[in-house]
């Protein structure tokens, strides 16, 4: 899957090489055991607003 914003186009091919992969039932279970669907919590960075308070 092409990631946004890719501003090289090697980058670009590398990652359209991705759509070559098929995963398996088993890969797929896995991940979602590594990583499952909501499984993250939290904020993406940390609250930096009372930083120059």
């Amino acid at each position: 899957m092409p990631i946004p914003g890719t501003r090289n186009i090697q980058r670009l091919e590398e990652n359209c090489g991705s759509l070559n992969i098929e995963l398996t039932s088993e890969d797929l279970a896995r991940l979602n055991a590594i990583a499952p669907i909501g499984g993250t919590s939290g904020d993406r960075y940390p609250d930096m607003s009372g930083v120059n308070v």
